[in-house]
């Protein structure tokens, strides 16, 4: 049966579908809904938080909660079953040439997976590492190996310990970004030729750590607003010997879809039960819109087989180049796999971060980085759906990114390079599945001010996408 605040969620979801609140409208207070629903005041809080991070309304500081701009629900592409095996993986030449195109200074970066390094705190973070590399001994390589910085280490455990997460400093170890973090992961509990579980669309970074360790794909649909379809990951888990999963449940690249806190709780228990290894991608955990910090799956791991990674290279300093992962029960594992490739994650930049999280600026800088990047990203949606007409966007509140429909018969790897000649970079569909499909979806960033250069880009984009459409 389901609980009360399931029950007014469902309530307020279908009555924004039916239009009886408009996109814009300001829904009833806490206290008034509480008074006509007969539920405590608590409850329709927790119900107004899931529906925030599910994208159906906003808030305002003093104001209360409002519908949110309609979605567009996209199309998903015309796949035959939801679960689409690949015995192996081929995408990494094309990940490369994506990639290295993007690197032109004088090219539109609204194919970057980064944001606009403009947003982060450049000087206190420069400040703090001149601080750390006056201060520094012979011995800070050394009490930096693995599994990283004591101090760091107990920072990142206090901020999951702000969300009712007991996440010890021992099982915690910094890496060399997520990345490495989500690799070495993925390799201490796998062996060539098993199979792995991926989101379809699913960030290209777990196709190519697939593709390194010769892994095979189990791509399992994930729908653009709620994400990953967990019906067909139950019946991926009983159909072959699953031996992990690796899912972005927080703002998901490239879709920015936000897993529910029930689905999050129920993704867990569905891998515990199958004895399948959780790899949470969850480099955006900072960048959510609203009042509600979106808990990790994590949160709901009874048996410590859920192994969390993130980074601050989205929301602090992408130079630096420092992540973690709360491993669990592989924490060990990890650390000696981290001394068997690179070592340890850099010293100076270990002790700069825990110099620059103790002086308590960063959730100052991270809530001014939210408010810009949810401005930005209203204002991106507006021009876009005036400039673009032809296209569709779904709509998800939190991060830096659209994922975009085409018309059908306009292919998003041919805009993209035609776009490239044009000094203008998109993020194509077919980056981001295994298979070949999302042939007419791209990725879009929306991280960098809009601007005259902005708008001159995306007016390229529209006469390129009205030159491709078929006749």
């Amino acid at each position: 049966m389901p609980s009360k605040y399931e029950v007014l969620v469902q309530q307020v979801r279908e009555q924004i579908t039916a239009n009886i609140w408009q996109a814009g409208e300001k829904l009833p207070s806490l206290r008034e809904q509480a008074e006509s629903s007969g539920i405590s005041l608590m409850t329709v809080m927790h119900a107004y938080q899931i529906l925030e991070s599910q994208g159906w309304i906003f808030s305002r500081p003093q104001s209360g909660y409002y519908v949110a701009p309609k979605a567009e629900f996209l199309t998903q592409p015309a796949v035959h079953q939801q679960v689409q095996p690949a015995e192996s993986v081929d995408i990494n030449d094309f990940i490369f040439e994506v990639l290295q195109a993007g690197r032109d200074p004088d090219i539109v970066p609204f194919g970057s997976a980064f944001p606009d390094p403009g947003l982060f705190p450049r000087q206190q973070l420069t400040r703090s590492l001149s601080r750390v590399a006056h201060a520094m001994s012979a011995l800070s390589v050394v009490d930096n190996l693995p599994p990283g910085n004591e101090a760091l280490r107990n920072i990142i455990a206090k901020r999951y310990a702000l969300q009712g997460m007991k996440v010890s400093p021992d099982e915690i170890v910094i890496t060399a970004g997520a990345m490495e973090a989500l690799n070495l992961s993925l390799q201490a509990v796998t062996r060539p030729g098993d199979w792995v579980i991926v989101e379809n669309p699913a960030f290209y970074g777990a196709l190519q750590a697939l593709e390194r360790l010769q892994l095979k794909a189990l791509a399992i649909a994930a729908h653009p607003r709620f994400g990953i379809d967990l019906t067909a990951l139950e019946q991926a888990l009983n159909d072959y010997p699953v031996k992990a999963c690796w899912v972005m449940t927080n703002s998901q690249n490239p879709l920015g879809c936000t897993l529910s806190d029930e689905k999050k709780q129920r993704l867990a228990a569905l891998l515990q039960r199958y004895n399948v290894y959780l790899i949470e991608d969850d480099v955006y955990h900072e960048l959510y819109f609203g009042a509600h910090k979106p808990l990790p799956a994590k949160a709901y791991d009874t048996r410590g087989m859920a192994m969390h990674c993130s980074s601050f290279s989205k929301s602090l300093a992408a130079g630096f180049r420092v992540g973690w992962v709360a491993a669990g029960e592989m924490a060990g594992r990890i650390q000696r796999l981290q001394l068997m490739s690179t070592l340890s994650t850099s010293a100076p930049m270990q002790l700069a971060l825990a110099n620059y999280l103790a002086t308590r600026g960063y959730d100052s800088h991270l809530r001014r980085l939210r408010r810009v990047l949810e401005q930005r990203k209203n204002s991106y949606r507006q021009a876009l759906h005036r400039l673009l007409p032809e296209v569709r966007i779904n709509e998800c509140h939190s991060g830096y990114f659209l994922w975009i429909e085409l018309p059908p018969g306009v292919d998003a790897t041919e805009l993209y390079r035609r776009a490239l000649r044009q000094k203008i970079s998109i993020a194509p569909g077919r980056m981001f599945s295994a298979g070949g499909l999302y042939n007419n979806y791209f990725r879009f960033n929306i991280s960098y001010e809009w601007n005259d250069r902005q708008t001159r880009a995306v007016e390229v984009l529209a006469r390129l996408i009205k030159e491709m459409l078929p006749v």
